[in-house]
């Protein structure tokens, strides 16, 4: 029972109330994740493009109305960017065989005076596309030699790339699996998926799944539910892996919902592919935020671009900026021998250039490794630039990041 203190007089004491705490004041102490206001205002927000200044917020928020109204035409096109006549030429050639969508909101990234553009580069059909040499492959990683099912692409022994869906937000470009995205025909039906994951339960090898597609966020929230409670279900499955775009063309799409889904089949991962310090936008910076929030660790696999992120100053800016949006930089890929996209492709010493301009001179987080998809299914290769100069009995000679020779003394 409780007594209330009153002084000699019979008057009531006052007693001291702690003052409440405002959001600054428990902004340090309690863990509230928002960040602070000046690693915010690194990630300006995307804007809006010409067509849609006057789209109502709450439909430019909605991820399904972004779907929905996707630049696809050419008439639509001209409208948000001044296309050259070789874009144009290029669109007409190419549409019949690889479809154009963009998102409004990732097109109003695009700057619509410049062609090279990195995201124009990305999104809008380019000339380099109607190239196809005699060493592009249709299927250059042999996804569909090692698919045991439709679907499932098993090469590593513990480990399975899971394929849900043929859409994309974007049909970016540059894209690996340009002879099923965008297609219908290659859409992953109900039997299909259903066949994937009776093949993931009879395989107690299968301790990790990467759940691709097209991109696996184009499903509903409850569609994406059904397939993580299943794979949770199953006792050998450890974790998986959700490779999206969304982050990038589509940020919208990670809402509120979406997020406490995901809370209940951790542990969960998250593999994105940011290209350009451009697309870390406040809108993919939010997205990145709930994310983590959540409780799902973030990286990124970024594709060497010719033009868009060949620059060794590029890419460290890159890196910068998905640290501070708690997204681990993860992979730099040698763009693939995919029909069509060998004008995006540099040579392999530019991307040991890349590595050597980042190792010594920024973190180790914000260092990725750089691989090679090896044609025909050999699986990733990672290539280093050479830091052994020499060995001499059992001393090892070498060179540091500002070219400086140490020894080490081998037992």
């Amino acid at each position: 029972m409780s007594v209330t203190p009153t002084k000699p007089d019979g008057s009531i004491v006052a007693l001291k109330t702690k003052k409440r705490p405002t959001a600054k004041d428990t902004r340090a102490d309690s863990g509230d994740p928002r960040p602070v206001e000046h690693i915010r205002a690194r990630f300006p927000s995307g804007g809006r493009g010409r067509p849609w200044q006057d789209v109502p917020e709450d439909d430019w928020l909605d991820w399904q109305w972004q779907q929905r109204n996707r630049v696809t035409s050419l008439e639509m096109l001209e409208k948000v960017i001044d296309l050259t006549d070789e874009e144009r030429d290029a669109f007409e050639a190419s549409h019949a065989q690889f479809h154009m969508g963009i998102t409004p909101y990732y097109a109003s990234l695009m700057d619509p005076e410049d062609p090279n553009c990195p995201i124009r580069l990305q999104s809008v059909p380019q000339k380099g596309e109607l190239l196809v040499l005699p060493t592009d492959l249709e299927d250059p990683l042999a996804e569909e030699r090692d698919m045991p099912v439709p679907g499932i692409t098993h090469r590593y022994p513990d480990r399975v790339l899971f394929y849900i869906t043929h859409n994309c937000p974007v049909y970016c470009r540059h894209c690996t699996r340009k002879r099923k995205v965008s297609d219908p025909t290659s859409a992953a039906a109900k039997k299909q998926i259903e066949e994937g994951l009776a093949y993931i339960e009879s395989h107690p090898e299968i301790r990790d799944i990467v759940i691709s597609g097209g991109d696996p966020l184009s499903l509903s929230d409850e569609r994406l539910d059904y397939i993580l409670g299943r794979l949770r279900a199953i006792p050998h499955v450890e974790i998986f892996r959700l490779g999206t775009r969304n982050l990038v063309t589509l940020p919208q799409r990670v809402t509120d919902d979406f997020v406490a889904m995901l809370r209940k089949h951790h542990p969960v991962f998250v593999n994105t592919h940011f290209n350009h310090p451009k697309e870390l936008t406040e809108e993919a910076f939010e997205a990145c935020r709930k994310l983590a929030d959540a409780g799902c660790v973030l990286g990124n696999q970024m594709v060497l671009l010719k033009g868009v992120n060949d620059d060794p100053k590029v890419v460290k800016e890159l890196n910068h900026k998905l640290l501070m949006a708690r997204v681990r930089p993860y992979y730099i890929y040698q763009c693939d021998l995919s029909q069509g996209i060998s004008h995006f492709r540099t040579p392999v010493e530019k991307g040991l250039e890349i590595i050597e301009a980042l190792r010594g001179h920024t973190s180790g987080l914000a260092v990725p490794h750089y691989v090679v998809d090896a044609p025909g299914g050999g699986g990733k290769i990672p290539l280093l630039p050479e830091y052994v100069v020499r060995k001499e009995g059992k001393k090892l000679i070498l060179r540091n990041y500002e070219n400086k020779e140490f020894v080490y003394e081998e037992p």
